[in-house]
């Protein structure tokens, strides 16, 4: 029986391409490879290495959970030579993905549990596929409480779609909650004045003064821009939250995907980790083993 070489990337054609922001866009993909597709099976939280012909590859997380075998979500953010290519393509045109790759959310370990999932920026891409897996297995988890930090209205990711959750959510147990770093914007401000209850300016950890987060029976979820993590996690250790219980996603240093480049080593010795192999999830408690994780 032959073996599937891994690093040989499979082709997929873009069905949808749509700007969410200036420099994000959402981007649906059929893999056409119906063997591949059926083996292709992923977690929240893990990622692919997205490649365009003759530009070069770049890890991407994955943004939706799985509902169809052949069907792929992704959010792409324009930084770079491959991502600024991604975003020139259309629908129809073909990318090519090496993956999954990474471990991803331990969703099973947090059945009966309540979940706080706190993003910023960005960071909400990976956390909506956490998400859209506990509402597609509603009965499975308890409270629901999402807290999205943004810089501005026009900043914000999937807006219809958190904005119905910012509305509605109560009526599935879900508690979103917004916070927006532009305090002269004035949708936010709309926002806030509809729901100060579930809206404030400031940081995502402003968040916590309108929320009481209990650690019993919670795994908390973070993902977002580096600096997030240190006060995120003060807020907390505040609360008692047990280090086990709080995951992390470090998909911002991804890249080969299979600890072969070294570009994602941090630690040292017996705890040195490949951060695009051994995670990108992490708990928090990895994080105090491992030196330089966060």
């Amino acid at each position: 029986m032959s073996v599937r070489n891994v690093l040989v990337p499979s082709p997929a054609r873009i069905l949808k391409s749509e700007d969410m922001t200036d420099i994000e866009k959402h981007i649906e993909l059929e893999i056409l490879d119906k063997e591949f597709a059926k083996r292709f099976v992923y977690k929240p939280g893990q990622f692919v290495e997205v490649g365009v012909m003759g530009v070069g590859e770049a890890p991407i997380s994955i943004c939706a959970a799985r509902k169809k075998e052949d069907l792929l979500e992704l959010c792409v953010r324009k930084v770079g030579r491959v991502t600024n290519a991604i975003h020139r393509l259309k629908p129809g045109d073909i990318l090519w993905i090496r993956g999954p790759y990474g471990n991803g959310f331990p969703m099973e370990n947090m059945e009966g549990s309540n979940l706080l999932l706190v993003a910023g920026g960005l960071g909400i891409a990976p956390l909506r596929g956490v998400l859209q897996y506990a509402l597609t297995n509603r009965e499975k988890y308890g409270t629901i409480t999402v807290m999205y930090g943004i810089r501005c209205y026009t900043a914000m990711l999937w807006r219809d779609e958190f904005l119905q959750l910012f509305y509605e959510g109560d009526k599935n147990n879900v508690e979103f909650f917004l916070s927006y770093e532009d305090p002269s914007d004035k949708q936010c401000y709309e926002l806030q004045c509809e729901r100060s209850d579930r809206c404030m300016s400031g940081v995502v950890t402003k968040l916590f003064e309108l929320k009481e987060v209990k650690p019993e029976n919670t795994y908390a979820v973070i993902c977002g821009p580096p600096i997030m993590y240190k006060f995120v996690v003060q807020e907390l250790m505040k609360r008692n939250f047990d280090p086990r219980k709080i995951y992390m996603t470090l998909e911002r240093r991804m890249k080969c995907g299979l600890g072969k480049c070294g570009h994602c080593i941090v630690g040292s010795g017996r705890n040195m980790k490949f951060v695009c192999k051994d995670g990108p999830v992490f708990t928090y408690w990895d994080a105090l083993m491992t030196k330089g994780m966060i």
